[in-house]
């Protein structure tokens, strides 16, 4: 659709009112939150002792491999029992490099993130095509298997490890003492919340929030979830990485057992105790896991003559009543109080920019869309038997038909998401059958779903925003770094747009979740016209719709079809489908059973007697 186009409903024409004085007042308290613990951070060495200070180190060091998994398990939903092995593979491949070799530990840091980056891409994609719980089992494997192989190589030192690591240095300022690398760790720290705080607000970060929603919806928008999956368990590798250099130019010297699976199982009880679904709860937990392991070494003892024994039993009590009243860990739990109040007072808009780049529609009556002898076979059954229809640029096509007529298997093989037996689909003069499914949307084919694929947790916004995916190209290292600044806010703009076009533009910043099932449908059609489509396909768009909500809905098709967007709409509901489309097609029992204009589709005898009734 060209981006230029006005919006379609008036009542979204109007402006939203100004952003409050509210809205400010929370950025401000939010800012004042973040310079104070900056500031506690940035004192600590001159008024605390040299166990605080270590400890501290521990803590920043911890809150990288914690932050990692917040973004890899709390987001993108992919449970790793390893991380610890990458913060082994950097420690061991700075010492081996520094020690062996005496070479530089800054060349170091090099030669452990690139070693680490090339072990996470190998080890997942061997595994990130696991589901259910072998993906965090093969975690288990790997983890083992690594710790295993630092203590049994020569050059690594065996089980005895490296020692006598040189420690960092800058110019001629040696930071071998616990407060000398204070500021180096915790300001790699801070680079590394601000790296995940921008990649979170991204095109790539809007893949990654919608990771849990399936590979599906992440197709329907033009991404391959894999691809996005494996970006971001390097993505997490690559931190658990940096916090291994820090590691062993802190410590100057490793050895296996605190790279093993009991080391990654203690990082994954950080970011759970943290909260796994805020970057915060990475440095929360962090603190919490470390600072009650430190606490409950020094009272055991004083308690029983048993405290090793003991310590494991207590830490699992402590985190089963953390997790038992506060399952979203302790930043979980602040959000759920904070989060009404900061949605409620957001309200401002997304700046005026540049538009994105449209789309050069098809002229009215040219053929978009070819159908020719669909066939699908589930073994004996034939859910599509020989269906062929066309459809036309500009146009409303209807696809109906009884329970068990094959519509919902023709919708699939129209949209690749299931591969088809034999016959020919054609999209803009292109055999799409077999194609991959985010291969199709990028061509310009939108669809939404019988069954609402929103991300409740996401804001209008950021899941309308998500169908523009297709239409841009910023990657993690430049979201991160924040050079997306001029295409992310041609995104949200676009977005905006679409929010105003159905009548929520002044709900921009409300959560999916929170909206009624009728209206999440018809959000569900502004994120496919973010896409730009040149056919929206459209499954049941108006079930649990209420009446005056069905009329909007045809009114808002009807204006798009005058635009020129072509529209293939799969749906039960016969007076709505009736005051709408152009033509029918009919199936029945996986077969076509008759095509035509509504009125003569509705005089049809076949039709009456297998789907309308004889009342029809």
């Amino acid at each position: 659709m060209n981006a230029a186009q006005p919006p379609i409903a008036d009542s979204a024409r109007q402006p939203a009112p100004p952003a409050s004085g509210s809205t400010g007042n929370a950025a401000r308290t939010r800012m004042l939150v973040v310079g104070i613990v900056v500031l506690a951070i940035a004192v600590a060495p001159w008024i605390a002792g040299n166990f605080t200070v270590s400890l501290l180190n521990d803590i920043g060091i911890g809150s990288l491999v914690a932050l990692g998994l917040v973004l890899l398990t709390g987001i993108g939903g992919a449970t790793s029992f390893g991380q610890a092995a990458f913060v082994g593979i950097a420690a061991y491949a700075s010492a081996w490099l520094t020690t062996t070799q005496g070479l530089s530990p800054w060349i170091g840091l090099f030669f452990a993130l690139a070693l680490t980056g090339l072990s996470a891409l190998a080890i997942g994609a061997l595994t990130l095509r696991l589901g259910g719980h072998f993906l965090p089992l093969s975690t288990i494997a790997w983890g083992l298997s690594i710790a295993m192989l630092f203590g049994n190589v020569d050059a690594l030192g065996r089980h005895t490890g490296l020692s006598n690591i040189p420690p960092l240095v800058i110019g001629s300022f040696s930071l071998a003492d616990p407060r000398s690398i204070y500021y180096l760790i915790w300001a790699l720290v801070g680079l590394a919340f601000l790296f995940s705080w921008n990649l979170l607000r991204s095109r790539p970060g809007r893949a990654i929030r919608s990771l849990r929603g399936g590979a599906i919806l992440l197709a329907s928008v033009g991404a391959d979830a894999y691809r996005v999956r494996l970006t971001l368990f390097v993505t997490a590798a690559l931190m658990a990485g940096l916090a291994g250099w820090l590691y062993a130019h802190m410590n100057r010297f490793v050895s296996p057992s605190p790279f093993d699976v009991r080391a990654s199982i203690e990082y994954l009880l950080m970011a759970v105790a943290g909260g796994l679904g805020q970057l915060a709860g990475a440095l929360v937990g962090a603190a919490l896991v470390l600072i009650l392991k430190n606490g409950l070494q020094d009272v055991l003892p004083m308690l029983t003559q048993r405290a090793g024994q003991l310590e494991a039993v207590a830490f699992a009590v402590l985190f089963i009543l953390l997790l038992h009243f506060a399952r979203g860990g302790l930043m979980g739990f602040v959000r759920r109080i904070t989060r009404k109040k900061q949605v409620a007072l957001r309200t401002e808009r997304p700046a005026a920019v540049e538009p994105l780049a449209g789309r050069t529609l098809p002229a009215r009556g040219t053929q978009i869309l070819s159908v020719k002898g669909a066939v699908k076979r589930f073994g004996g059954l034939v859910a599509v038997n020989d269906v062929s229809f066309d459809v036309n640029a500009g146009e409303i096509v209807g696809l109906i038909g009884p329970n068990g007529a094959g519509k919902s298997t023709m919708f699939n093989l129209l949209t690749c998401t299931a591969p088809m037996t034999s016959g020919q689909v054609r999209f803009l003069d292109k055999d799409i059958a077999g194609m991959p499914q985010r291969a199709v949307a990028r061509l310009g084919l939108a669809r939404t779903f019988q069954h609402v694929k929103l991300r409740p947790h996401m804001s209008l916004l950021d899941n309308v925003a998500l169908g523009a995916h297709s239409r841009t190209t910023a990657g993690v290292l430049k979201a991160g770094l924040r050079l997306d600044r001029k295409e992310e806010a041609q995104i949200l703009q676009e977005a905006q747009r679409q929010l105003d076009r159905i009548g929520l533009g002044d709900r921009a910043h409300e959560m999916a979740g929170s909206l009624p099932l009728g209206t999440q449908r018809i959000l569900e059609i502004a994120r496919a016209l973010a896409a730009d489509p040149v056919l929206l396909v459209l499954d049941e768009p108006a079930a649990g719709l209420r009446r005056k909500e069905k009329m909007e809905l045809g009114e808002l098709l009807r204006k798009l079809r005058e635009e020129g967007v072509t529209i293939l709409i799969v749906e039960h509901d016969m007076d709505f489908v009736m005051r709408l489309v152009d033509r029918l097609v009919v199936m029945n029992f996986g077969s076509k059973l008759v095509e035509g204009v509504p009125s003569a589709v509705r005089a049809d005898e076949r039709v009456q007697a297998a789907y309308l009734g004889s009342v029809a």
